[in-house]
């Protein structure tokens, strides 16, 4: 995976019968916590599920859309 510049993507336990992955998405400066990068079944795509109350600027939108776009390329290969 890519190394983001204002994001960290931690990879999470997933349920022993998940067939998808689960990532924490936490601001690398501070360690918060800002939401999750899961499927999303009824879309068949991997989403990213914003913790409530939060701002994105164009960057850290940009790392989180390259970072499901390289999830679904992977997905894609398999």
């Amino acid at each position: 995976m890519n190394d983001y510049k204002y994001l960290a993507f931690i990879e999470m336990e997933s349920p022993p019968d998940a067939k998808t992955k689960r990532f924490a998405v936490k601001n690398k400066q501070f360690g918060d916590f800002l939401g999750l990068v899961k499927w999303h079944g009824p879309w068949r795509k991997y989403c990213f599920f914003v913790n409530a109350d939060l701002v994105f600027d164009a960057g850290c939108l940009a790392d989180i859309q390259d970072f499901i776009n390289t999830l679904m390329a992977e997905r894609r290969i398999k």
